[in-house]
């Protein structure tokens, strides 16, 4: 299987967005294997939204109430299988798209970062550039090393900032593959607009 696993050092730090981005670039194809927060919007939504010309299957999992997705699927009286969140077919790259964080319980026993480590594709961080995101970063990358999971690099996200880029290549020994500036607002045309990435899809 060729592609990334788009994860982030928090909730709403732009991962969707990041997905989009590089879908639409790579001509590859979407995947949310859990989604919470279905009685909202869901990401697959925001993907369509963002990039029409992306091919985008369905979740694995989804589950109405916007909290973790072990305490989503308790809402709903079910437990969420790990073994069960396997990946479509396709010939096209695939950005899957996690929810949450590295450390996000799936369920009693199973984080996300047990989903990256089964799937094993290599993973972008995305982080916020603001104060804070060091720690929050630098710690997410120490969770994947552990792990061993590949890691391809971080996306900043946010208004540059130079120190703290600076930063999180130095003690994380990652690259920052893209900074993506504060955007005016977040549609079709400005991810189409955005400058393409500067890094290849994995094979």
């Amino acid at each position: 299987m060729r592609g990334v696993f788009v994860t982030g050092t928090d909730t709403g730090v732009g991962k969707t967005l990041v997905s989009a981005w590089l879908a639409h670039n790579w001509q590859a194809e979407y995947w949310k294997p859990i989604q919470t927060g279905a009685g909202e919007d869901s990401d697959a939504d925001t993907i369509a939204r963002l990039a029409p010309q992306v091919p985008i299957h369905p979740c694995a999992v989804t589950l109405q109430a916007p909290l973790s997705p072990h305490e989503a699927a308790k809402r709903e009286r079910t437990r969420i299988d790990l073994s069960a969140l396997t990946p479509p077919a396709t010939q096209a790259p695939l950005v899957v798209e996690g929810a949450g964080g590295v450390m996000v319980p799936i369920n009693e026993v199973a984080l996300m970062i047990d989903l990256m480590a089964r799937l094993r594709l290599p993973v972008v961080v995305v982080a916020r550039s603001g104060l804070g995101t060091i720690n929050h970063t630098l710690m997410t990358l120490e969770m994947l090393r552990r792990r061993q999971v590949p890691l391809l690099g971080v996306v900043m996200n946010g208004q540059k900032n130079p120190g703290n880029r600076q930063a999180i290549e130095h003690f994380g020994g990652v690259p920052v593959l893209a900074e993506i500036q504060p955007l005016l607002a977040v549609n079709q045309s400005v991810v189409a607009g955005l400058p393409p990435p500067a890094f290849s899809c994995p094979p």
